[in-house]
């Protein structure tokens, strides 16, 4: 009689929470981001000659892992673009995010305007002020992102989140991978390793970024197949998968 007593005051079983999963072609295109990091680190390293090094290099404009990332934000750009079109009570908060994604590829393909404002405000001596500066320019802008998507909560949290991270890696890495940079000199390993992190991180944030987006407009590129969605016009919230009856 107890054990049915304590049985019945058991609360009632929440509804099943669903989590994203990591798709099989993301696993792949994080090995691919992080390995053409790597290679670049090991042929900075090894001291290879330039003509290699350089179209390799993690850091240099228009080389190859610089161009992979911002091949990745094109393709967030294009999938938010889509979602604009496709959802039109959703447009503001698709066509800002297609456009912040723009702006990121454009960067990170062949840009130095974050390093030369750094310079030009005296960033690398004063780390913790540009670190301040970069967090209230970030705030700002996804500050922005929020008012727009005020009444379309379903996608908010998630592409936000993920461009945070990205801001994190893209702004407050450069400044201990500068630092190191200045203590030890660009030859270093030490300096190296420091922009490999920095350069990873980013490249992982970007692949976020596009996952993000891509639950939102193209949810069968992300879950199974088989994962039914609980609106046909809800493309960005599967529905929670059965829990098992209680015993």
């Amino acid at each position: 009689m107890t054990g049915s007593l304590l049985h019945t005051s058991r609360p009632p079983a929440s509804p099943g929470r669903w989590r994203v999963p990591v798709p099989p072609w993301a696993r792949v295109a994080a090995v691919l981001l992080v390995g053409a990091e790597l290679l670049g680190y090991g042929l900075r390293v090894l001291g290879a000659p330039r003509t290699i090094s350089h179209p390799l290099s993690m850091e240099l404009p228009f080389s190859l892992p610089r161009l992979l990332i911002a091949a990745v934000f094109v393709l967030a750009a294009v999938a938010a673009a889509a979602g604009a079109v496709r959802l039109p009570r959703r447009r503001s908060w698709w066509t800002a995010v297609a456009l912040l994604c723009t702006l990121a590829a454009l960067v990170k393909a062949g840009s130095t305007v974050h390093k030369a404002v750094l310079e030009a405000v005296d960033g690398y001596a004063h780390p913790v002020r540009t670190l301040v500066g970069s967090a209230v320019v970030g705030g700002v802008v996804l500050a922005g992102l929020f008012w727009l998507s005020r009444e379309e909560r379903r996608d908010r949290r998630r592409v936000l989140r993920w461009l945070a991270a990205y801001g994190f890696a893209a702004g407050g890495l450069t400044i201990p991978s500068a630092m190191a940079e200045a203590v030890w000199g660009h030859g270093s390993a030490l300096t190296a390793t420091f922009v490999l992190v920095e350069e990873s991180a980013e490249a992982l944030a970007a692949l976020g970024v596009l996952v993000a987006v891509l639950v939102g407009c193209a949810p069968r590129l992300v879950f199974p197949a088989g994962r039914d969605l609980r609106r046909a016009d809800d493309v960005g919230s599967p529905a929670p998968a059965p829990r098992p009856p209680a015993a």
